[in-house]
């Protein structure tokens, strides 16, 4: 399950209207990334990623992972030379991590600190 592209922000208020029959009762989302055409959701209760296929998009596989799922993950800074960030993802019962690369404009220590307040619950 490995989406891979540059990610930017986006608005959580408009992720959660565009996204509303993905989640469950009082369920908010706290932050979204966009990676090309596809979507990362950082809920209160899990991520989500959404992840269109084909040509056209119109397919679409969404991936819940409860934070509970979460074994661990690591952030890598953008550098001199590769100015893209990366986040790993690895899952309980999944030896190969989910990657996501995220441009320079998005804060990696934020992407961090959000996984870090879910998955430490």
């Amino acid at each position: 399950m490995a989406l891979f592209g540059n990610a930017h922000t986006v608005d959580p208020a408009s992720a959660q209207q565009e996204y509303a029959r993905l989640f469950g009762p009082d369920e908010r989302v706290y932050a979204a990334f966009l990676l090309i055409r596809d979507t990362i959701l950082f809920t209160d209760r899990r991520l989500i990623m959404v992840d269109k296929q084909g040509i056209t998009g119109k397919k679409v596989e969404y991936h819940s992972i409860p934070y509970r799922s979460i074994t661990h993950f690591a952030v890598e800074t953008a550098g001199t030379f590769d100015l893209d960030a990366e986040l790993k993802i690895w899952i309980s019962g999944s030896p190969t991590p989910v990657q996501k690369t995220f441009t320079k404009g998005v804060d990696i220590y934020e992407v961090q600190a959000i996984l870090t307040q879910f998955v430490a619950r």
